[in-house]
């Protein structure tokens, strides 16, 4: 009985641990399906966010922007990789630590100039702790970190040196001679110039990769999964002339010092196609020194003074209500509706006698007897231009035009005859460019182009043709006379010292006072608007002198017109006489030499030779030997090079080269 008792007792313990246990099962099961049944009905981005995203993140991997080019192949603006150095002191094996760091030290300290033993006290330190990811060095170019990955311990690569590199990518300039003005930027919030113009080609497609959390601010980026490579942006092609441009902007800074000017600008366009072959803005940084660092000819609008009489009597030749027999009694002042009109000389003018004596008093009676009753007939000639109109170009931040009409508050009876000689009113000088290029093309306004071509991946996808913005701007017979107008201004009017046989050039000078309104010393603007040569034009140039010391000379016959002047005589065959013949000429290059002893090149004077057509391979080592820095694109022979030929060469410059595919 008492073994049968024992047995009940046994068993029934043994039930009581099997319930128990089955009871355990069954919780943990119902916790394993509820915990199913939760995971199915929760959103992956909550895992993510709990699982995934605390411990790993997707970072962008930013594209390289396009190249921007000058017409000729020349660079303008590049994206260079920079290179930043971390290393991984976990990964970084103990043995090839232990046998390479004495080595690794000397040298970083021979590289940078720093003791060898300022590396190892922070190798040690960094090395006990294990960090995964100190930053070592940040921006080397493509030299310096080819040779530093071929240092001890870093030559063994990622996975047993701990040598990790992250790539990213710098915009610069390939020419200080078109500066941030004109070349601009875009950042992504702010943009500016040509970068800014054309950003949505120059700009790539970014790529993605993955990071992993090493400490609460470091990431540490993971190579092997989930790279999305970016896709790089396209080629734009502009249309500035490089040649153009450095003789517009040599010229003008010339002007600018003689005259200790606040800023100038020269814009030139190709007549036939409305190409924007040169864009130069300068401005005083310091006595005697003048950078690139705003967009005058776009960004301001100010009074044209009188360059403006041109397009007040064409609009009067336009109507048939003046031409070249018409004459006006002029004198040294007059007054309309109160206000006083003075001039410098007077006389019985014909129309071009008013444009080539520049007179006030003559523009004013023509005007304001033609449009005194109807005004409205006068601005719709203006309107017709598109001189009321914000110009529609690619590039941000283009001046909106002011200018006075019957509806504004500032409108007199005397209105009018501030607007026939350039006042009441304002514009960007682009704007007046495009107006003076439309005489010059035959009455055809054609828009301001920027852009030449873009290119992807090695294939044109674009090329930029001419766009009409006013099909006629007046009948043949007032371009005709208009033209012959501007021609006598340079001949026998104010313009009458850049005058000479060998170019003919039609212009109007302009000289303007501007806040009048207030006291002290005068300012002065000082401009020369026209094209040439006249009979057969091919290129349009405006040139404007802001604040030129009054007492060295402020009238744009002395100030602007020369500027002009040289800049026609050196973008034309036909050279004026008084045209410096050397600095015209090109300066030889023994190119032989270059070829045939691939050890030695010859500069002349530090200055750029000519190595289009050359084979890559030998010129390149040879410009570097010489201390140049050398990028270039392609393989084979040179097909294009900046800087030009005879551009002078400064030590550690860097010089571009393209080369053929």
């Amino acid at each position: 009985m008492q073994n049968q008792s024992d047995y009940d007792i046994k068993r029934k313990k043994t039930l009581r641990w099997g319930y128990l246990f089955a009871l355990v099962a069954l919780v943990v099961f119902v916790v394993f399906i509820a915990r199913i049944v939760i995971l199915q009905n929760t959103n992956v981005e909550e895992i993510q966010d709990d699982y995934i995203n605390k411990n790993y993140r997707e970072a962008t991997l930013p594209a390289a922007r396009g190249n921007l080019y000058a017409s000729d192949g020349s660079i303008l603006a590049t994206t260079v990789m920079r290179y930043d150095v971390f290393l991984d002191f976990k990964t970084m094996r103990d043995t090839i630590y232990k046998n390479n760091i004495s080595a690794l030290c000397d040298s970083l300290s021979l590289m940078f100039g720093k003791p060898r033993n300022y590396f190892r006290a922070k190798f040690d330190a960094q090395k006990k702790a294990e960090n995964q990811y100190y930053q070592l060095i940040k921006g080397l170019d493509f030299d310096e970190y080819d040779r530093i990955r071929h240092f001890p311990i870093f030559n063994k690569g990622k996975n047993k040196g701990g040598f990790i590199v992250d790539r990213n990518f710098k915009r610069e300039l390939a020419t200080t001679e078109i500066g941030s003005g004109t070349i601009g930027m875009d950042n992504g919030k702010y943009s500016s110039g040509l970068e800014g113009a054309f950003s949505k080609y120059l700009t790539g497609t970014d790529g993605k990769r993955l990071e992993q959390r090493i400490n609460s601010s470091q990431w540490k980026p993971i190579d092997y999964w989930k790279v999305q490579e970016p896709v790089d942006g396209d080629d734009v092609y502009t249309t500035l002339d490089l040649r153009i441009q450095d003789i517009a902007h040599s010229a003008l800074e010339k002007q600018l010092i003689k005259f200790n000017a606040d800023h100038g600008c020269v814009v030139v366009m190709e007549v036939k196609t409305g190409k924007v072959r040169a864009m130069v803005n300068l401005r005083r940084t310091k006595p005697g020194v003048y950078a690139d660092a705003y967009n005058y000819i776009l960004k301001d609008a100010t009074e044209p003074g009188s360059t403006f009489k041109t397009v007040s009597l064409l609009a009067a030749m336009d109507d048939g209500l003046i031409d070249e027999n018409t004459r006006v009694q002029t004198s040294t002042a007059w007054t309309y509706e109160g206000q006083r009109i003075t001039d410098h000389s007077s006389g019985n003018y014909d129309v071009s006698d008013v444009l080539a004596h520049s007179s006030n008093v003559g523009a004013a009676k023509l005007i304001t007897g033609a449009y005194r009753d109807k005004p409205e007939v006068f601005l719709d000639h203006l309107r017709k231009w598109k001189l009321f109109d914000k110009m529609d170009i690619e590039i941000p931040g283009v001046a909106k035009p002011i200018i006075v009409t019957p509806e504004n508050r500032r409108w007199n009876k005397a209105t009018l005859a501030s607007l026939s000689y350039g006042y009441s009113s304002r514009f960007s000088l682009l704007q007046m460019a495009t107006f003076y290029n439309g005489i010059a093309n035959k009455g055809v306004m054609l828009k301001p182009l920027f852009i030449d071509k873009i290119i992807k991946n090695g294939q044109e996808i674009f090329t930029a043709k001419p766009e009409i913005m006013v099909k006629k701007m007046a009948s043949d017979k007032a371009i005709s006379e208009m033209t012959s107008a501007l021609t006598k201004a340079v001949e026998k009017g104010t313009a009458k010292s850049i005058y000479t046989p060998n170019l003919r050039i039609a212009g109007k000078t302009g000289t303007a006072r501007f806040e009048y309104w207030k006291p002290g010393p005068y300012k002065y603007q000082a401009s020369f608007m026209g094209f040439y040569p006249s009979d057969n034009p091919k290129y349009t140039c405006v040139v404007m002198v802001n604040q030129p010391d009054p007492s060295i000379g402020f009238y744009g016959a002395t100030v602007s017109a020369p500027v002009f002047k040289e800049i026609a005589g050196k973008t034309f065959l036909k050279t004026p006489l008084n045209i410096e013949k050397n600095i015209l000429a090109d300066k030889p290059v023994n190119l032989n030499q270059m070829v045939h002893n691939p050890i030695k090149i010859v500069v002349k004077a530090d200055s750029m030779p000519n190595v289009i057509g050359l084979i890559g391979k030998n010129v390149i080592p040879q410009l570097e030997n010489l201390g140049y820095r050398v990028d270039f694109k392609g393989v084979g022979k040179i097909k294009g090079q900046f800087p030009l030929k005879g551009a002078e060469l400064k030590k550690n410059q860097r010089i571009y080269l393209t080369l053929q595919k």
